[in-house]
């Protein structure tokens, strides 16, 4: 059961409770004083009126709230109103009798709309006075609208606090749980894209080891094949081509450990993204190429895929000076001075590129770049090389 609804029916047996304690109150202030000189027949006649109010009252609101009918409603009234009418009437006014309107006025809150309330209410105190001016005449019916007008009005506004209060309960716990199922419903989609971008990449990888593998695997078979047709008749031409076959699967070889290792889980292991870049460029030092690596601007933490982005900017560009540029010297530069974007550039002053869009690694390093709302850019430096520039939002 919800908190609401828990609330809810504390409120509807407490407000039961509240209906039959007043009744009581009122008839003990109207029948104790006459137990003297009773009259039976009116005092049977109050009792069995105050029993059908009670039990309309408290059993018969409850039905009415679960019905929640107009018809019910006016129902609900046309019997209420009339019965404290007579029950008053009955009784001279003696007594605190006409406490039982209090509970009636804060039925009539619950009950009836916004718009008609006013207009129930006017009816239930005319309703209520009546009988005094009936029996006691003007200055009865005067003093009796008076404290009848106090009563209705206090009970009525205590009743729209706690309504009020109920319904803001019902409101804040139907908010939580849509919030609930909201939450519960992004953390399907973001799981669904999660798995939907590493198979992805999954397949891109995979397409890449196919076509590298299958490309050095051809050129190797047709080297070992020149070897072999020309082994007898020119040695050294053969000897040639099985060094060329070696250095083959000696970069093939490369290439499928680098792309074996781009598949797991955490490439830059924990590492932030500057340490990792700096390892990569360290990597590309040990290589014989002189690397720098500048960082500019303050460090910041960047969301995972846009840090896994750049990592692998760095990785596929310095693999590809190392294996392409005959390039002596790189420089990499991480730059966050821009507040809502972060930028990446790589140069070398190697050979340059005759195709300004890169190979099939820069290829999808490019569609990673642009899925996450990115731009990539491969140019030629004006002295000579390859540059090339990332910028993502960050």
């Amino acid at each position: 059961m919800s908190t609401s609804s828990r609330y809810n029916r504390i409120l509807d047996w407490s407000g039961n409770l509240s209906f039959a304690l007043t009744v009581v109150a009122a008839y003990l202030t109207l029948l104790l004083p006459a137990a003297q000189s009773p009259d039976l027949p009116r005092t049977i006649g109050l009792l069995a009126l105050g029993a059908v109010y009670l039990i309309v009252g408290t059993f018969g609101f409850e039905t009415v709230c679960r019905i929640e009918s107009p018809l019910t409603v006016i129902l609900y009234l046309a019997i209420q109103i009339p019965l404290a009418t007579l029950i008053v009437y009955l009784s001279h006014g003696d007594g605190l009798i006409g406490l039982l309107v209090l509970p009636l006025a804060s039925h009539s809150v619950i009950l009836v709309a916004r718009r008609w309330l006013p207009l129930v209410l006017a009816i239930l105190l005319i309703a209520e006075i009546v009988p005094y001016g009936l029996v006691a005449g003007l200055a009865g019916l005067l003093q009796a609208g008076i404290a009848y007008f106090a009563g209705i009005v206090f009970a009525a506004v205590f009743t729209l606090m706690a309504e009020n209060e109920r319904r803001a309960r019902g409101e804040v716990e139907r908010l939580a749980i849509q919030l609930s199922q909201a939450n519960d419903s992004l953390r399907e989609y973001a799981a669904q894209a999660e798995e939907l971008a590493t198979i992805k990449e999954r397949n891109r990888l995979a397409r890449e080891i196919h076509d590298t593998l299958g490309h050095y695997l051809t050129t190797i078979n047709i080297q070992l094949e020149a070897a072999q047709a020309v082994l007898e008749s020119d040695r050294p031409r053969a000897i040639d081509a099985l060094r060329n076959a070696q250095a083959l699967t000696k970069d093939g070889l490369a290439d499928v450990r680098r792309s074996v290792a781009a598949l797991r889980d955490s490439p830059m292991q924990g590492r932030p993204l500057p340490e990792a870049v700096q390892a990569l460029a360290s990597e590309c030092r040990e290589a014989g190429i002189v690397t720098e690596f500048a960082p500019l601007g303050d460090r910041r933490p960047l969301p995972p895929p846009i840090e896994l982005a750049l990592y692998r900017v760095a990785q596929e560009g310095l693999t590809n000076v190392r294996r392409h540029s005959h390039a002596s010297r790189a420089e990499i530069v991480l730059d966050y001075r821009d507040a809502k974007t972060v930028r990446l550039q790589l140069q070398d002053n190697g050979v340059g590129a005759k195709d300004a869009g890169g190979g099939f690694g820069l290829l999808g390093v490019r569609e990673r770049v642009q899925l996450l709302g990115g731009a990539m850019e491969t140019t030629a430096a004006p002295e000579g090389g390859f540059v090339l520039r990332v910028e993502l939002p960050g």
